[in-house]
């Protein structure tokens, strides 16, 4: 009897055991890449949410596209960024940052699944001036580093935002009545200007309040205990996470930089490994 009584002690045991390795390897889904720079060693999971971003680094990943380039531009308490082409064999008085592939990704937000804390890998990109789909770089990239913020910060952050938003609702709009615009201004109708002006403004206030930017409490949390980038979210993609060398990430972060926010000393990636 004690001996059954073990056995299924034993075999349950050996189910749990199981299960939490299942768990763990769930939670672990995804391609990883590991960047050896110059400085150590990250690694990387890239998500299985964001297929175009993730398909399309490990494309240039295996083709060594990114195998001597520099992480050229570092900013601490924000983020460091790597992909530029140009930085290979570059001058130490060369501006970088302006090198790319030739195509754009389209956006994959999955947010506020996943957003800007400490330690997740983003997409660069052109500004929405002249990329208003907010479309990304063929391969210039990005690591958080960020700060930690306190409510209150975000609080007046989520205003800015929401006025931010107000504001690009506004422009749009009244780019779409540029025609009209031109005409009241060429009667110097100042009347029929603000009236269309309080009009644009209503529905732009509209448009922005059906869907009002907030942090959650799962980005309130991870703002004001690790810390991060929030005025980025839902404007860049986010495809990754660090999973191993955050602290190589720290090192480089706090390199000393020159102009455009370039290291002073090289840090290179000597290599990206896909370990499917």
């Amino acid at each position: 009897m004690k001996k059954t009584i073990l056995s299924i002690i034993c075999i349950l045991t050996l189910c749990g055991l199981i299960a939490c390795g299942n768990k763990h390897k769930q939670s672990m889904e995804g391609t990883v890449l590991l960047l050896e720079t110059s400085m150590g060693d990250i690694r990387i999971r890239l998500y299985d949410d964001t297929p175009k971003h993730r398909d399309n680094i490990v494309k240039l990943a295996k083709e060594g596209f990114y195998d001597g380039t520099l992480f050229h531009r570092v900013i601490k308490d924000f983020m460091i960024q790597a992909g530029d082409p140009k930085s290979k064999n570059a001058s130490d008085t060369a501006t970088l940052g302006s090198g790319d592939t030739g195509y754009t990704i389209p956006a994959e937000f999955v947010y506020p699944k996943y957003f800007h804390r400490r330690g997740v890998v983003a997409a660069a990109r052109m500004g929405d001036d002249v990329n208003p789909k907010q479309e990304s770089s063929g391969c210039q990239f990005y690591i958080v580093t960020g700060k930690k913020f306190t409510e209150e910060e975000l609080a007046a952050l989520e205003s800015q935002l929401n006025q931010q938003q107000l504001q690009a609702a506004f422009n749009r709009m009244a780019r779409q009545h540029m025609k009209d615009i031109f005409k009241m201004r060429k009667a110097n109708d100042t009347l029929g200007l603000k009236k269309l002006e309080d009009t644009l403004f209503e529905q732009a206030k509209q448009e922005v309040l059906s869907h009002m930017f907030r942090f959650n409490d799962e980005q309130k949390k991870a703002y004001t205990t690790m810390g991060g980038a929030p005025h980025l979210d839902g404007q860049y993609t986010v495809f990754g996470e660090v999973i191993e060398g955050m602290d190589v990430v720290d090192a480089i972060q706090n390199v000393k930089t020159g102009r455009a926010d370039r290291p002073i000393q090289n840090v290179t990636i000597e290599k990206i490994t896909v370990e499917e």
